[in-house]
């Protein structure tokens, strides 16, 4: 069973682990019921998850971010990036449940409605950040907006997004990052962390933990390294 899994690369080795270990505690409960006489799983090995691989890491900077946005057909495409890109939003699904009466001007706070199950929340609060301010001010102006819905016009079906991102970036002659929508969100909490916020209220306003945000999200730029020289360098006036 585990070998088809993998199969023609049906499924990733950590998706098949997690199969497993759930086949597993699926058949120890059923041992536990007398309802089978044994486990097949019982004796299956190498079953936890394997560290998230480095290499798809990619950190959307600044200047790059600005050479996407400039190749945005229009205000609700760049305001989709912006959304992912400064809001640290999940894409597709909390992009598709964002409302304009979720957006809380006066007070410089965002609520998003939670899409992951296993959280025992129903919403958080994500500041309305500088930098994601001015796109949905713009699009908030637009006469053509969805009067409920912040992405009204666009589709937000996976694949809708997917597809048209992989076009806009070929529009602006950049190579497509391994993790189209992640790695922004990646980016985010990573540029969060960097500014000096607590870890704890970053995964506050993006909705992860701690562990999850070490394990899949936080990564280790080339900024981290100029800061450590920077405070390494000797003191020019010694001597």
């Amino acid at each position: 069973f585990r070998e088809w899994l993998g199969s023609e690369d049906k499924l990733a080795e950590n998706s098949i682990r997690g199969i497993c270990r759930k086949s597993r505690q699926f058949f120890r409960s059923a041992v536990g019921q007398r309802v089978i006489r044994e486990n097949p799983f019982a004796g299956m090995k190498n079953l936890m998850d394997l560290p998230s691989p480095k290499a798809r890491e990619f950190f959307i900077s600044q200047s790059l971010a600005e050479e996407v946005l400039a190749a945005c057909p229009d205000d609700e495409w760049r305001l989709i990036f912006a959304l992912a890109r400064y809001g640290g939003l999940r894409c597709p699904s909390e992009l598709a449940t964002l409302k304009w009466s979720d957006i809380h001007w006066e007070r410089g706070r965002v609520v998003i409605r939670e899409t992951k199950r296993k959280r025992h929340v129903e919403a958080r609060e994500t500041p309305l950040f500088p930098e994601l301010r001015p796109f949905l001010e713009a699009r908030f102006r637009a006469e053509d907006k969805n009067p409920i819905k912040v992405i009204g016009r666009v589709d937000c079906s996976k694949t809708n997004l997917r597809t048209q991102m992989g076009r806009i970036l070929e529009r602006a002659s950049i190579k497509q990052w391994p993790k189209l929508f992640q790695n922004l969100r990646s980016t985010r909490e990573t540029e969060l962390v960097q500014q000096g916020h607590p870890i704890h209220v970053v995964c506050s306003w993006l909705g992860n933990t701690p562990k999850v945000a070490d394990k899949h999200y936080l990564q280790v730029t080339d900024a981290d390294f100029q800061r450590a020289l920077l405070r390494c360098l000797p003191d020019q006036r010694a001597g």
